[in-house]
Formats: C-alpha cells, sequence, structure tokens
C-alpha cells in the first residue's frame, strides 16, 4: 500500500499528533542496541502511538485489510532487531502507554499496560510491600510489555526464574483485529488450569502472533533482607563446581553472577580504584529472605565456596555490598572500554549452556576470540548457565566486521554443541532465526503452523523468531 495513503488513514483514525511518518522520525525506528541493526537498519513506513486497545484493534484491523506488516516496539533496548521493522510496515510504539491500571494487593497481583517501566512498577510496589522479581540489567528503561515479548529474566533468575511464571493473563490483540483474553475473562485467581495455557505461548512469542495491550502478573512480598559474598578463584573450572557445591548444600542464592579474566581485567582498566583481585574467575552470590536466614545462608557458602576459593568475602551492610557489587554492575560499559578505538558490539552476547559446560564454553569463546584476533569479554548469570559475551571491534572496520559475524556464528554453534540454546535471556528476533531447526527440529515447523493460525497473512512482525 502507498504510504502516503497509509499516514493518512492513520492520522485519520489517531489524529495527528499520533503519528510519525517524517523520515528523520522514522530514522530512530531503524534499529535497536543490536549490531544487526546498524549494519542494516530498516525504518518502518510509519509510527503511531496507541493508548487505547481500541486503537490498537483499529490499527490492526486496517493493517489486516490491507495486507500491511505491524511491529510492536516497547522501549527499544532489544539487542535482536526484534522491535525493527525489517519488511517495513507500521511500528506501534507502546512506550508512552504507560499505565498502572490497578494494584491488588490483598490477591498480590498487579494489572499494567505494556508500556510501564519495570523499576518504575517495582517502585509503586514497594508500597504495598511487594514486588515484581524478573530483574533485568536495564530495569530503568525496559517496558513490562517488552519483558513479556521476551520471556526477560535478568540477575535474580536463579531464585525467582523468568517472566513467564510471574504472567496470570494477558488482553491481546489478534492481527485481523480481533481481541482475546488469556488467563480468564474475568479470573483474578493465581492458579488456573483451565483450557490451553495460550498466556505462556503469547509470552516469549516476541510479537509474532499478537499485541499485548493488557498484562495481569503476580508480585511477591518483598524480602526483608540481603547478603552479598564475592568469591575470587584461581582456576576456571573451580568456578562452576563451587555453584554446583552451594545448590547441593540446599542453599538457593536470588543470584549468582560470574566475570572471568576478561571482564576483570575490562573493569580495572576502565574504573582502577575498585581494583577487582588478578583471578581466572570472580562469582558474586546475592542472598535474600529474612534477616536469620540471610545470616546463615551467607555464612554456609563462606564455609563451601571457601574450599574451592582463593578468598571469599560476605557482607550485609548496604556501602559495603555496594562495593562487592560494583565490578559486576559495570562490566557491560567497562567492556565496550577495552580498546581505544573500538566499542563493544551486542552479537552473540546471548548464550545458555549446561552449568557443567560453562568453564568448557568459556575456554572455547576465549578460543574463538584468538582464532579470529577479536578482544572478547565474557561474564553473565552463572547460576543459571547464562555467558553474555561481549565482542569489541572496530565497526568501521569491514574486516573487522566480517572476522566478528563468523566468529558469533561460532559462538552460537558452540552453545548448541554444548547442550545449550543461543539465547538465555535476549530472545531471538532476527538474529538468531537462522537456527531454528538445528535447535529444535521437527518443532520449529509446527512453531510456523501455529503462528499461521494466529497471522494467517503472515503480517505480525515477520522475519523474527522462526
Amino acid at each position: 500500500m502507498d504510504k502516503d495513503k497509509i499516514k493518512k488513514a492513520l492520522i485519520e483514525m489517531l489524529g495527528k499528533e499520533k503519528v510519525l511518518s517524517e523520515e528523520l522520525d522514522l530514522m530512530y525506528y531503524s534499529y535497536d542496541s543490536s549490531f544487526l541493526t546498524k549494519l542494516e537498519p530498516s525504518s518502518p513506513l510509519a509510527v503511531v502511538f496507541p493508548r487505547s486497545t481500541e486503537e490498537v484493534q483499529n490499527i490492526a484491523s486496517f493493517a489486516f485489510e490491507n495486507n500491511v506488516d505491524i511491529v510492536p516496539r516497547g522501549a527499544g533496548t532489544g539487542e535482536t532487531g526484534g522491535c525493527i521493522a525489517i519488511k517495513g510496515g507500521i511500528v506501534l510504539d507502546l512506550s508512552t502507554w504507560d499505565e498502572i491500571v490497578e494494584i491488588d494487593a490483598p490477591n498480590m497481583q498487579v494489572i499494567v499496560r505494556p508500556g510501564v517501566i519495570h523499576a518504575q512498577l517495582n517502585k509503586e510496589l514497594s508500597k504495598y510491600n511487594l514486588f515484581f522479581p524478573p530483574d533485568p540489567g536495564s530495569s530503568q528503561m525496559c517496558t513490562i510489555g517488552g519483558m513479556v515479548a521476551n520471556n526477560a529474566s535478568g540477575l535474580r533468575a536463579v531464585k525467582y526464574g523468568c517472566t513467564e511464571q510471574y504472567i496470570l493473563g494477558l488482553e491481546v490483540v489478534l492481527p485481523n483485529g480481533e481481541v482475546i483474553t488469556t488467563g480468564g475473562v474475568k479470573a483474578k485467581c493465581i492458579k488456573n488450569v483451565s483450557g490451553l495455557n495460550l498466556t505462556k505461548l503469547m509470552v516469549g512469542s516476541e510479537g509474532i502472533l499478537g499485541i499485548v495491550t493488557r498484562i495481569r502478573l503476580r508480585c511477591w512480598p518483598r524480602p526483608k533482607a540481603r547478603g552479598i559474598a564475592m568469591a575470587v578463584f584461581d582456576e576456571l573450572d573451580d568456578a562452576p563446581a563451587a555453584v554446583l557445591d552451594v545448590y547441593q548444600a540446599g542453599i538457593l542464592p536470588s543470584g549468582i553472577e560470574i566475570l572471568d579474566r576478561s571482564a576483570i581485567d575490562a573493569v580495572n582498566q576502565f574504573k582502577p580504584e575498585i581494583n577487582l583481585p588478578q583471578a581466572e574467575a570472580i562469582l558474586l552470590f546475592e542472598v535474600d529472605g529474612n534477616p536469620p536466614s540471610v545470616e546463615y545462608e551467607g555464612s554456609l557458602i563462606k564455609e563451601v565456596v571457601g574450599k574451592r576459593a582463593r578468598s571469599i568475602e560476605w557482607a550485609t551492610e548496604p556501602k559495603r555490598m555496594a562495593e562487592l557489587w560494583e565490578g559486576r554492575s559495570i562490566t557491560a560499559t567497562a567492556a565496550a572500554r577495552v580498546r581505544a578505538d573500538a566499542s563493544r558490539v551486542f552479537a552473540g552476547e546471548d548464550i545458555s549452556v549446561p552449568l557443567a559446560r560453562v568453564a568448557d564454553t568459556l575456554r572455547a569463546i576465549r578460543a574463538l576470540g584468538d582464532k579470529y584476533g577479536i578482544k572478547v569479554v565474557n561474564y553473565g548469570h552463572i547460576g543459571d548457565g547464562n555467558v553474555h559475551t561481549a565482542p569489541v571491534i572496530n565497526p568501521e572496520n569491514p574486516e573487522e566486521v566480517k572476522k566478528v559475524m563468523e566468529m558469533v556464528h561460532e559462538i552460537h554453534l558452540l552453545a548448541i554443541a554444548m547442550e545449550g540454546s543461543t539465547t538465555g535471556e535476549h530472545g531471538v528476533g532476527a538474529v538468531r532465526r537462522q537456527y531454528a531447526e538445528l535447535e529444535h527440529g521437527r518443532a520449529a515447523q509446527l512453531m510456523r503452523d501455529i503462528k499461521r493460525v494466529f497471522d494467517p497473512l503472515g503480517i505480525m512482525n515477520p522475519g523474527k523468531l522462526i
């Protein structure tokens, strides 16, 4: 359909203030945080800002009737090109639709619109001594709608799991404009096994099945205490072994993070005053709960991990905890500064492997860095085997770009060879869809069949996930 006709129809539908169509405005929607969209930006035909389910319905109905692609978008912090209109079409920017509809404290749940920011939601929930446990690193920016689309998790997934475990029901506008409610039209219960679980199907579907317009999610009581242990290891293999020791001791920390030698060097180069110990690996264990249990688990972690670590420190005092955590909190930024003439690129950054294969995986990634002559910084959520790799290159150098793309392909294949996955929490998007058959076999085709049921015209965020 002609771009001018689309613009005219959208303005008539929503008003001029809710439609962007100028080239400069559209350019800002041609990329996200992924390296792919830096290399291959793709602008939509128009961007709209719906603020009601009815407006989303009208847009979807218009797109369906005219066979125009539609792409939902949150804050644009994704790293896989998932919110980019790679084939043109209409982008629905839902980030301004940030209403907290209801905080139902007695039933420990909250209803929100997709544009609510994660950190802001937890700020409001704290007034009721509640919180939404998944904790992505982009908490200050990412939207709940984006978290639902990608089944986000983050630093505390070890104990609290992923977003899907907290989504009780969704309102979804289908590609043809119809609206469905999953989890029960009038339900406010926490347990519900009635019918097929369409809620779980939608969570993590990356916008290829419909547009989420309303989210009912479960909240938990806020823990009263917290503690952090930092352990230093001279042998890489001792780090994942120590994690297993902690689990076998009957302790489930809220989070377990790893920095390998490359990350330690990057942090110390970026901010020398932190002065992380030189080692093959550093682990950070976070424990939360009631004060007595936190102290008990902290002392047990210190005892168990101390058998393998060169040193271990336990802290519950807020200032010292912040100091221990600072090295991990700036790792992503530090990675971007290890070369003065280069920057960190988000590619191959989210593989997931079994805990027993973490050390072998980190060694293999180091070897790939040496093979291609690329500096790679490794860190991540070792508690659930989620390894973040940060290749550092000069993106203006075509030879380095070619090499990093070849290396990233090998990293993805490595993840599968290690009995893992190409993505642990950032999603597939347009970046990793080529590995669908390799990961899922026959199930990948069944996923495509399911998409056709929801989206027979193929207009809903095409070119993503599968």
